[in-house]
């Protein structure tokens, strides 16, 4: 349902186009065609002269938009390469048909929790309909410049802060979609919207990292406990398992001297057994 609805859009807006520019194309009436007629006849009389200002080039890039008498006289717009024009009559603009970028200058934006942040940004567009730029629209590029900073602060205005901080990916993604839609009658196809950087106020940025730092500092303490416990429990187990055999005390005192050895220390601690002491302390 979704990409049929979609689909039905994009005829709506084609069927609109289509309109616009059968509009802009129409007949240029009995004075126009006398008018077009004289000067015609002009240019042949005056061909070696008038040649070098009928000829006009465009590069690969771009493209012509010509004017007849102020009427558009093609539905397509002329070029690349050698196109003519009628003296007197005609005129044309050129349109860069490159993708172009700009950047979005830092916006001060209230958040949806009630945080001020500053936020910027790029914007990749090309002109997708040079026609409809050019007539629709005095300065598409001013235009979509102008458009870009209003749908920034429209769209962070409804996110919370962490959602700022965590989901560029699709803030971009919801602007992209608003420009294209909106920058559709002109003419112009965004390509791509980039969050470059979100600036926190210096104080809120001492708050966070002291939060961070508390949080880090609580799951230090409650990992030291949880080793700490974890070692009692192996201990204890130890123990058990030394008093089922005496003799694993001594193999343990062993190992302990070969740890103490290989460290190159000096100290070296001898444990006596309470055996030996109590027979001491009967004795007296």
């Amino acid at each position: 349902m979704e990409m049929e609805d979609q689909m039905e859009s994009q005829k709506r807006k084609g069927m609109s186009h289509d309109t616009l520019i059968s509009e802009r194309t129409g007949s240029l009436g009995c004075i126009g065609w006398t008018i077009v007629i004289i000067c015609g006849i002009f240019t042949v009389c005056l061909f070696p002269i008038t040649i070098w200002f009928c000829v006009k080039i465009v590069q690969e890039y771009e493209r012509a938009v010509i004017f007849r008498l102020g009427r558009i006289t093609d539905r397509k717009p002329k070029g690349p390469g050698i196109f003519f024009i009628l003296p007197c009559t005609d005129s044309f603009v050129k349109v860069d048909l490159r993708t172009v970028s700009f950047d979005i200058p830092p916006q001060e934006i209230l958040t949806k929790d009630s945080v001020t942040i500053s936020v910027d940004g790029v914007v990749y567009f090309r002109v997708n309909d040079p026609i409809a730029s050019v007539a629709n629209v005095s300065n598409a590029d001013f235009s979509t410049r102008l458009l870009a900073q209003t749908t920034l602060r429209n769209v962070l205005g409804t996110k919370n802060l962490a959602e700022v901080l965590s989901d560029r990916e699709g803030i971009a993604h919801s602007m992209q979609s608003s420009l294209d839609d909106a920058t559709d009658n002109w003419g112009i196809k965004v390509e791509r919207v980039e969050i470059k950087d979100v600036k926190l106020p210096v104080q809120l940025q001492r708050a966070m990292a002291a939060e961070a730092e508390a949080a880090r500092e609580a799951r230090a303490k409650v990992i030291a406990a949880e080793g700490e416990m974890n070692a009692s429990r192996a201990l204890k187990e130890a123990s058990l398992v030394i008093a089922e055999s005496p003799s694993a005390l001594q193999l343990r005192y062993l190992q302990t001297l070969n740890t103490i050895s290989a460290e190159k220390n000096s100290t070296i601690i001898f444990p006596l057994p309470m055996d030996i002491i109590s027979s001491f302390l009967r004795d007296k």
